[in-house]
């Protein structure tokens, strides 16, 4: 944890919500023929007229040309718009990221060359697709360091991976007594299936907290392990703290008391070497479209043995061996867990984004995110009253490129807003699907800068001068 020196910090719950925040976008209020000399509109109009004297300037991409970001950024198309009369500053990259040239053409030559369903035609088109969708598995298994590709299941997305452990493992598996343990810091996608799973199973559901540094407390959850813990689910990376956990400890301990344990490797598997092999998990998840890839395809990672022991998640066609009147059998794995037609053309275009990752080499974007993030964290640290969450970032501790936080009595939204209307800064704003861990936190909301490979330290300077710009707008 972070706050400047300058003055301490208000927490959200104890303030007023902004104006801004709930009537900017409102038809009604905007529409106002005489709005409040002192409203947050008026204001807002007259920042607007008056900003162009204050606003810092653009980022220069041929500026720091030595840099990753700069080097790469050219293959990202939608990077180089101009948004409300600024060059886009693209901070939002842990909700999603953007596309490379090579995923969008191989996108668009899937369906322009051989759009077809997989496995069950005979014709040139299907066996092309279907060939194209199967590498892309080989392609994901060899990322991961996968022993065989049928331990690679296709999703819609990492919640629906989750949700898909939850039902086909956790209610075979979960019995009344038995625990599922989780840190406060999870993503709602990690915690709202195994409630419901635990309602049905009579199982419980217990979490670990926060250490002082504000970074889940392993020690707290070694302790918590016990013959009742059947699963543990945990991040690799917090999507709100960019704390960094320890997973082949966990897995360790875990397996000592004879516990499962899945990973959410959302924020972790576009950014850093990920090797199951190292880390020993059971089941692990990861969304395409935060690696660069097409959105509506994630992958759920699982141990050979554990996912041949588990029963459909859906049924329909593909999923099956045989169908009689009165029962079916079923398909193995993965093909058991696909059912019906699955996203072909955006799991090939995973698969290209994994071809760009792995050229350009996660190590190497490992390096240079790890000080893009301790470069973000210290300028936002520069910023008086500002509380950022997290670890502070140390030769012990790493931070993922990633900085949430609050400004004094400044709403996060309204902070969000002005900095995308005034100056194009993209970021996030409010819980970050994370509501346990804010109300931890003592906080409603925050606001969060998050970074990809083809960010530069000239965006986090032009993100930290515009934030200034919109502090003293709102102060």
């Amino acid at each position: 944890m972070a706050v400047s020196t300058s003055s301490s910090h208000h927490s959200l719950s104890k303030l007023i919500v902004s104006p801004l925040s709930l009537s900017y976008r409102n038809p009604r209020f905007l529409n106002n023929p005489k709005p409040c000399p002192n409203s947050v509109t008026t204001r807002f109009r007259r920042f607007s007229c008056a900003s162009a004297a204050s606003t810092p300037t653009a980022p220069l991409e041929e500026k720091d040309s030595s840099s990753l970001g700069d080097a790469i950024r050219p293959d990202f198309p939608i990077l180089h718009q101009v948004i409300n009369g600024k060059k886009l500053v693209y901070l939002d990259n842990a909700a999603t990221s953007q596309k490379p040239k090579a995923v969008l053409k191989v996108l668009n030559e899937y369906y322009e060359s051989y759009n077809s369903n997989v496995h069950r035609g005979i014709h040139f088109l299907s066996a092309k697709a279907t060939d194209e969708y199967e590498q892309a598995r080989r392609k994901v298994a060899s990322f991961l360091n996968v022993l065989e590709p049928r331990e690679i299941v296709f999703t819609r997305n990492a919640t629906e991976a989750i949700n898909l452990v939850a039902y086909s493992w956790g209610l075979s598996n979960l019995k009344p007594g038995d625990e599922v343990l989780l840190t406060i810091a999870e993503h709602h996608s990690a915690i709202v299936p195994w409630q419901l799973v635990a309602q049905r199973t009579g199982a419980s559901l217990k979490y670990i907290g926060l250490t002082k540094e504000q970074v889940p407390d392993v020690d707290q959850l070694k302790k918590l392990l016990s013959k009742k813990t059947k699963i543990v689910v945990t991040h690799h990376v917090s999507n709100t703290l960019a704390s960094v956990l320890p997973i082949d400890q966990i897995v360790l301990w875990s397996h000592d008391v004879g516990a499962k344990v899945l990973v959410d490797a959302c924020q972790s598997v576009p950014h850093m070497p990920v090797d199951v092999q190292k880390l020993n998990v059971d089941f692990l998840v990861a969304s395409s479209h935060k690696m660069c890839g097409p959105t509506g395809v994630g992958f759920l990672y699982g141990k050979s043995d554990l996912l041949s022991a588990m029963p459909p998640f859906l049924g329909g066609g593909e999923m099956i061996a045989d169908v009689f009147e009165d029962y079916s059998t079923y398909a193995e794995p993965p093909s058991r867990f696909e059912a019906g037609t699955p996203a072909i053309g955006e799991v090939i275009g995973l698969g290209a984004a994994i071809d760009y990752l792995s050229r350009i080499g996660m190590q190497k974007i490992h390096k240079y995110e790890l000080e893009l993030a301790n470069y973000m964290y210290d300028s936002l640290l520069t910023i008086p009253d500002i509380h950022v969450y997290g670890p502070s970032p140390s030769e012990t501790t790493q931070r993922a490129a990633l900085c949430s936080f609050n400004v004094g009595k400044c709403h996060a939204t309204d902070i969000a807003t002005i900095l995308d209307e005034m100056h194009g800064v993209a970021i996030r704003s409010g819980h970050h699907c994370a509501q346990p861990l804010h109300r931890f936190l003592g906080v409603n909301s925050s606001a969060r800068a998050s970074l990809h490979f083809y960010n530069s330290k000239n965006d986090v300077d032009f993100f930290i001068e515009a934030l200034k710009d919109t502090i003293n707008f709102l102060t």
